[in-house]
This record gives C-alpha cells, structure tokens and sequence, in this order.
C-alpha cells in the first residue's frame, strides 16, 4: 500500500483540471505522487459526478477528493465510493439533499452575479471584462486575462441539477472559506460548513480563485485530510 493516498481534483465552473495547476506542484514537492485532476463536461451534474465516479474507479487505493467551486457538488454527488476516504471543499458548494448550487445561490446571491451572461446555446458566461474582478481580484491582471479567455462555460441548467444522497454526511470532510468571494457568498460557505461539521475549516480572505491565490494554505488543507 502506497503511504500517501490518491488525490483527485475536482473543478467548477468556468475552469478546468488546469485552475490546480499551483496546488499540482505544491503537493507534488511534498511528495503527493498520484495526483490526478479530473475534466469534466459541466453539462449536467449527473454527467460530471459520473465522469469523477469513473476516475475515482480507476485507482485502487484510497482516495482524497477535492472540489472547488461547483466541483464541491460533483464530490458531494458522487463522494460516498468505497476508496473515498476524505472529501475536500475548497470555496465550493456542499449541497444537501434536494438543493442545488443554483438554489442555494438564489437564497444569498453573490456580489459578481451581475456580471454572469447566457450565451444563445444556454451557456453561462462572466463577462470577460468582469472576470478578475469577478473570480479572481487577488491574482495578478495577467494570470486573470488568461483565465477569463479560457474560461469554460457550465450549460445553465446545470445550476438547477440537485444533490440527491449528499456524501459529506457519510464522510470526513474539510472546508475552506473563502471571505473575500464574489461568486459563492461567503455566507452561504459559513453555513454549507458549519452544518456538515468538517474536521477542519480554514477562512482565508481571499477570492473565489482561491485555490490559485492561496495554494500553499489550500495544499495544507489538502494535506490534513490525507494524513488522517
């Protein structure tokens, strides 16, 4: 048996498996050698976790999941497999039964969602022009421009798809806060942590992109939940 287990990242919305390319080599210089991140369609949340399902599949030890953002509803979706051992929400969304990102968000709407635009196939967009301050206001201006053109769209309807059997109810879990997000209130994570009583939550102050800004201190929290 391998000492440290698999780590799977898992992205949200308006991003890819590269939005961890800085956690990707701050765990890999402390050793994390099966790492892997996971591309998903954003098309629907039962297609996502299914994806993430088949990955997680393929590993034969344990498995730590991570997800940020939107991601945080795909692990909750599809967490509860037998090699999981640890769930890791980093300014992402933990849905319960029968909630979805879109309605959780509705409750306490984001201070950025303004700045979110439908294209005419049913994509959600954030306006180029709004996505450092939007996403990531703590990166530098470059880092962001890439990101805004590179963004990739959720189908809308994705924000409506709801958890059906939440795994963080049945799993050790983890949660960053991220105090200065624009697109998750901040609110809403405070109240998606307190009430699956993680092991640990860390409050960062910073954006959504936390996981780019901050990936030293995301790493860290990473790294709890693989050793416990």
């Amino acid at each position: 048996m391998p000492d440290k287990p698999a780590i799977v990242l898992v992205h949200g919305f308006w991003g890819g498996a590269a939005h961890w390319s800085k956690v990707i080599l701050e765990l890999s210089r402390r050793g994390y050698a099966d790492l892997h991140a996971v591309e998903n369609p954003l098309t629907s949340l039962a297609d996502d976790a299914e994806r993430t399902r088949k990955m997680v599949r393929q590993i034969s030890g344990s498995v730590v999941l991570v997800g940020h953002s939107y991601g945080g509803a795909v692990i909750t979706e599809m967490g509860d497999l037998p090699n999981v051992k640890a769930l890791v929400y980093i300014a992402a969304f933990a849905p319960d039964a029968g909630e979805s990102p879109g309605g959780i968000s509705q409750a306490k709407p984001p201070q950025a969602f303004p700045n979110i635009a439908p294209d005419s196939d049913g994509y959600l967009w954030i306006k180029p022009d709004k996505f450092r301050e939007s996403f990531c206001q703590d990166l530098p201006v470059e880092e962001a421009l890439v990101m805004a053109i590179t963004q990739k769209a959720p189908l809308g309807s994705t924000f409506g798809d709801n958890v059906t059997a939440p795994a963080w109810r049945k799993k050790p879990s983890w949660y960053q806060i991220s105090t200065a997000d624009r697109m998750i209130a901040p609110e809403n994570q405070v109240m998606m942590a307190e009430r699956m009583r993680p092991q640990k939550t860390l409050k960062l102050d910073a954006s959504h992109a936390s996981l780019a800004s901050r990936p030293v201190e995301v790493s860290d929290l990473i790294e709890d939940a693989a050793k416990a």
